[in-house]
């Protein structure tokens, strides 16, 4: 682990978009922090990953984003795990990877899966003893997931897949795969259903280990005549689209917290950095174009973050829907967190760029999240529409 853990100063859970248990929330992943628990260095990213999912889930974290075998996923609330998810990205981006593919890859299972999947599937990964994977992205069909290829043919009383997923976080390591294909009902998204698939499912390989600039387990997936069982069909027959999306808003606001995370360390470790720093006869914090700096990363930090909390506000406490909302906010706090790690590692210089610094590292995590889960210019779309379609 190359970012020295760390426990957030969490100020912005007075703000009235929160409740006192949140508190107790926030005490919990400090202490958790605290523990030792984030301490990877001796792991591989596989490893690391691993430790982390169980270390949470033993102690609970996870509950807030994986829904018991009894609930449904529409009941997770957004608050608590943007609440996590700031606070672990704050003190490690991998530990808030991790924590977010728990929920991801299991809320398809929560809200369309039958009562012995969710049974079977949902407290393993709660515990931390499985890792879930989300397989939605191809080659083809990233953005646009309509234009997907990978199929699965109805034969009797199985569905026979064939095609390849790529850029399926915890792939090659995930106990349990969510994954969705063609189904043919209709044309584009309506034509698309939702399977369980296991890594030992016949027909089912890893093509590819994927690494990217900030080490996280990525792979793409194979299926070749891969037959499983039709009763891991989650939902109806061409659902699956339908299913992905509600997945993806449950989780898209917290997208904007795991931003927020990294925006706030970046800050706080150029304010000590400038503090410190001695030049001119001064310090680096004495300096005008220095406070200024500082000036526009707190203060854009903060919009990004009122953004971020509204949007999970608006969709637990009124109930409404949030796309436009979290679309904002998960293109905000990127966009954010991208413009102040930038100029917290212009600040350290020359040591901004040299491997193993807290900067250096948020600069490599902060730029991946400005893509995954709806690009930038994706959410820009999203706002527009839904703008033109409510005006």
């Amino acid at each position: 682990m190359s970012v020295v853990a760390k426990v957030i100063k969490r100020d912005w859970v007075d703000w009235p978009f929160f409740e006192p248990r949140h508190h107790t929330i926030g005490e919990r992943l400090d202490r958790f922090v605290q523990s030792g628990a984030l301490d990877t260095i001796d792991h591989s990213v596989d490893g690391a990953c691993r430790k982390l999912v169980r270390a949470m889930g033993e102690v609970g974290l996870l509950d807030c984003a994986v829904a018991a075998p009894d609930g449904d996923a529409t009941t997770i609330e957004s608050r608590s795990i943007c609440l996590s998810r700031e606070s672990l990205a704050y003190a490690d981006g991998l530990a808030d990877f991790a924590f977010a593919m728990q929920g991801l890859g299991s809320g398809a299972i929560a809200l369309g899966g039958s009562a012995e999947l969710r049974k079977a599937v949902l407290p393993k990964v709660r515990s931390g003893e499985w890792l879930a994977a989300f397989a939605l992205s191809e080659k083809e069909a990233g953005s646009d997931v309509a234009a997907m290829s990978c199929t699965a043919r109805a034969d009797g009383n199985d569905y026979v897949i064939d095609g390849e997923k790529t850029w399926i976080s915890n792939g090659g390591i995930a106990d349990v795969y969510t994954l969705f294909a063609r189904t043919g009902e209709a044309p584009g998204a309506r034509g698309i259903s939702a399977f369980v698939v296991f890594p030992d499912d016949p027909g089912f390989g890893i093509a590819e280990r994927i690494d990217v600039i900030a080490p996280h387990p990525l792979a793409t997936l194979r299926f070749a005549n891969c037959r499983i069982p039709a009763s891991r069909r989650l939902g109806a027959p061409g659902g699956g689209f339908k299913l992905a999306m509600q997945t993806l808003d449950i989780f898209r606001a917290s997208v904007a917290a795991a931003g927020l995370g990294f925006a706030r360390r970046a800050l706080d470790e150029a304010l000590s950095h400038a503090r410190s720093r001695r030049m001119f006869g001064a310090t680096l914090g004495d300096l005008q174009l220095t406070q200024a700096a500082l000036g526009d990363m707190a203060t854009d930090t903060d919009a990004a973050a009122l953004l971020t909390y509204r949007a999970a506000w608006r969709r637990d406490v009124q109930k409404l829907p949030t796309t436009r909302e979290a679309a904002m906010a998960k293109l905000t706090a990127t966009e954010t967190a991208q413009r102040v790690i930038d100029r917290a590692v212009q600040m350290f210089g020359g040591r901004g760029v040299r491997k193993g610094e807290v900067v250096e590292s948020l600069y490599r995590e902060i730029r991946a999240l400005r893509i995954y889960e709806g690009a930038t210019e994706v959410q820009k779309l999203i706002v527009a529409r839904d703008l033109l379609k409510s005006r």
